[in-house]
């Protein structure tokens, strides 16, 4: 199955919807689509520079955040739904032009048609004291990491891996696993192993790859999110939605935690 783009859609309820717009496209920088669907549900982030790929749908039951594979026209979408359910996939909703699955682990995505999109975003320059002068805040959306309880993760792996046909690498600490995603893709994927964690379905988070952290920490807390806990090489945050994800010291452009100065 031949993924073409990624998209993370963000499931807001209604309560939350107007704050957590406005958090995120103020930290993104972008602009909003009209709605859209039988009911108005769906609108678009629309990325200053390059294609989108966050998206914003009203949903009671969140707030969370799913993904959605873009992988051609109408015929690879039901290729991909074959392909999925043999992996172990389950269907959840077969809209004919769509398809929402949960993986085996219990966590929500789509196989979605392709819309032409290619040109990945470039990040996001963030106004706020820095510690390098020539090293500006600048922060980028850029990986959508499954948060897997333990019980559940080889099996997590080797779904994601499969489906994608992305190969599997462990990452900077041995319970990070990141799919290795084509060139130009704008989300890639991780995967992270829970430890002490009540949760008993997969679940999942954005991770912003950032210059300059505690700058762009700052400038999310003054658009409204808030710090959580803090680890070597990243900031947990919570949206004004109750939302989680993390600022990370890796490289806006590449997606990799930068080499240790001389």
């Amino acid at each position: 199955m031949a993924i073409s783009w990624t998209t993370a859609m963000l499931d807001l309820p209604c309560a939350a919807l107007d704050p957590d717009l406005t958090f995120w496209r103020q930290v993104t920088a972008s602009g909003l689509s009209p709605w859209r669907g039988e009911h108005d549900d769906f609108a678009t982030l629309l990325a200053p520079d390059g294609d989108d790929f966050l998206r914003v749908q009203r949903f009671e039951a969140g707030p969370r955040v799913h993904l959605d594979l873009h992988v051609g026209d109408d015929a690879a979408v039901r290729a991909g739904l074959v392909r999925a359910l043999a992996l172990g996939a389950g269907l959840e909703h077969d809209a004919g032009t769509h398809v929402v699955l949960s993986s085996p682990g219990g966590y929500v995505f789509c196989l979605v048609r392709d819309a032409g999109h290619a040109r990945r975003p470039s990040p996001v320059r963030v106004d706020g004291p820095v510690r390098e002068p020539d090293e500006p805040a600048s922060a980028l959306v850029d990986q959508l990491c499954l948060d897997v309880p333990a019980g559940l993760f080889d099996a997590e792996v080797a779904f994601w891996s499969a489906l994608t046909g992305w190969a599997a690498r462990t990452g900077s600490r041995s319970e990070f696993v990141v799919l290795e995603r084509p060139a130009g893709m704008p989300l890639r994927l991780m995967l992270q192993r829970l430890g002490e964690d009540p949760r008993r379905e997969v679940s999942a988070h954005l991770d912003l790859a950032t210059t300059a952290r505690p700058a762009v920490e700052r400038a999310h807390v003054a658009a409204g999110a808030r710090v959580v806990g803090a680890g070597p090489g990243w900031t947990v945050m919570e949206d004004p939605a109750g939302l989680a994800y993390c600022l990370t010291d890796r490289s806006p452009a590449t997606g990799l935690l930068p080499s240790p100065r001389p």
